[in-house]
């Protein structure tokens, strides 16, 4: 088993035996777990390897890709903006990006767009990375498309999508990309390592991820599934037609290409340290020298289930439960506790606040597995016992 390191105050260290426990069996994992209490940082681990192509260690300093926990991110800085009067999730996605209400979307509101009711989960026009790559690009795709369902009328998780809708939501209420958002707002205030696009010479730090078998599987057995002929939304959801593997990284593909990591992709490219991470969440909930948490009001509309139950495109429950574009605890994501609020990413990222508790908690890791993982869920679960839930 991989050695960790960090520290863990005294109350917290059935958590570090639990992120100790994950690395089991996994030769070729690296991960890191941060937990903030009432704005202190009481558990700060890592362990195993940053690359197992070379076996370079996961460092105190190393981050990684965290998939669609960058929505989670995102989702934050909109309500900041709704705090600030910039916007209203009752608002029409329109009102603020004309161009998109064709084809019958002119009645999507800010938190349809956030809570995957738009209806664009997916591209009715295949594109490669290229076209991928350029933000006007996918927003004039996303602007110009007919819907894939009755926009409002369900849900269907918008895996990558989701990143230009949020994003163009936040550079038409602000002017900025959404990286440079982010940075002068939220991350350089809290001196937390959180980027959205990362030049490629400085990317020195960033880990490999990895597809284990069980993501693999999972993949193939999707791919059995499909109908020959018959449009497989939910896998183009997550390729864009051929820009991603279906498990989003390769040895050399996806994620782990040094443009991908450049661009900004707000669906599922951010990159963070676990550290840096848990602080963005834990800003939320608890006034920092250089923030303040959200406004209440602000937090209660932005957490209310706007999404929840049976998809429009079946899949298996337990089901999540979507707010403006935060993931609440379901059966699919279960927290420390009902009022938690976050996101989780593909692989087995997980961060998340709770604001009863004043708690926050990010787990990062390069091992990406799927099916039965259950190395998040075992931390959470500890989490649970120590603050007594």
């Amino acid at each position: 088993m991989s050695a960790v390191h960090g520290t863990a105050d005294e109350r917290f260290l059935p958590v570090r035996d639990a992120f100790a426990a994950a690395f089991e069996g996994r030769p070729r994992m690296g991960a890191a777990l941060a937990v903030h209490h009432q704005g202190q940082l009481v558990v700060d681990l890592w362990g195993g390897v940053a690359d197992a192509r070379s076996s370079s260690p996961w460092t105190s300093d190393t981050s990684t890709v965290v998939f669609s926990c960058t929505k989670g991110i995102m989702s934050l800085l909109i309500a900041r903006l709704v705090e600030a009067g910039q916007l209203d999730y009752d608002m029409p996605l329109a009102d603020i990006w004309p161009e998109f209400g064709a084809h019958g979307k002119g009645a999507v509101s800010v938190g349809d767009a956030l809570s995957h009711r738009a209806g664009v989960s997916a591209l009715r026009t295949p594109v490669g990375l290229a076209e991928a790559l350029d933000w006007q690009t996918m927003t004039v795709l996303l602007a110009e498309q007919e819907p894939l369902w009755e926009p409002g009328s369900g849900y269907g998780y918008h895996a990558l999508t989701h990143g230009w809708l949020s994003g163009e939501i936040i550079r038409r209420v602000t002017g900025k990309m959404p990286g440079q958002h982010l940075a002068e707002t939220l991350a350089g205030p809290l001196g937390a390592e959180l980027h959205l696009g990362v030049p490629v010479e400085r990317q020195t730090d960033i880990a490999h991820s990895e597809a284990a078998e069980s993501l693999l599987e999972s993949v193939r057995a999707q791919q059995a599934a499909s109908w020959p002929g018959e449009p497989d939304w939910p896998s183009a959801a997550m390729t864009l037609g051929h820009a991603f593997p279906q498990e989003l990284v390769g040895p050399d593909a996806g994620f782990n290409r040094p443009d991908a990591r450049a661009a900004e992709f707000p669906g599922a490219g951010a990159v963070a340290t676990a550290r840096g991470l848990s602080a963005a969440w834990s800003s939320a909930i608890h006034d920092t020298a250089a923030t303040r948490r959200l406004d209440p009001v602000v937090l209660k509309r932005a957490t209310e289930v706007r999404s929840e139950g049976a998809p429009v495109f079946p899949a298996p429950a337990p089901w999540p439960r979507w707010g403006a574009g935060f993931q609440l605890d379901s059966g699919a994501r279960r927290y420390v506790s009902a009022d938690g609020f976050g996101h989780d990413g593909a692989g087995g990222q997980v961060a998340f606040a709770e604001p009863g508790l004043d708690l926050s908690m990010a787990f990062i890791t390069n091992w990406m597995e799927s099916g039965d993982d259950d190395r998040a869920t075992r931390i959470v679960d500890e989490l649970r016992k120590v603050m007594g839930r």
